[in-house]
């Protein structure tokens, strides 16, 4: 069964840091797109960071760049994403999701096949 799975949620302070994982099971990460997306209330669903996993090509939204890291452990089929000095505007539903093929392509929520149930990042101010 494929599953992904995220962990590592939580409240945190401006300025704080968190790193959220997402688990694969019932299929290898090789040759996959593996993307976070967040949601916060009454907005739509957008592309936080990206990573290649054939070869490594990473894409981060403008306010994430310089404070967000993705980066992918081979042997436990897990993606993180590493979120340092968090803002108020970092609030949201935080979802890992997949894509088959080696190329990042649109950064589109309805291109990506599996989805996690989403894990909540909270940043007081």
């Amino acid at each position: 069964q494929v599953q992904l799975v995220e962990s590592g949620g939580g409240l945190v302070q401006a300025g704080g840091s968190l790193r959220l994982s997402c688990a694969a099971s019932g299929f290898n990460l090789d040759y996959h797109v593996i993307g976070w997306f967040r949601q916060a209330p009454g907005k739509e669903r957008e592309g936080v960071s990206c990573l290649s996993t054939h070869d490594g090509t990473v894409y981060h939204r403008a306010s994430a760049k310089g404070r967000f890291i993705i980066s992918r452990d081979r042997v436990k089929n897990t993606v993180y994403l590493q979120m340092n000095n968090l803002k108020p505007e970092d609030t949201a539903v935080y979802y890992c999701a997949a894509k088959r093929g080696d190329s990042l392509g649109q950064v589109s929520p309805s291109i990506y096949l599996y989805w996690g149930q989403g894990t909540q990042v909270t940043v007081s101010s």
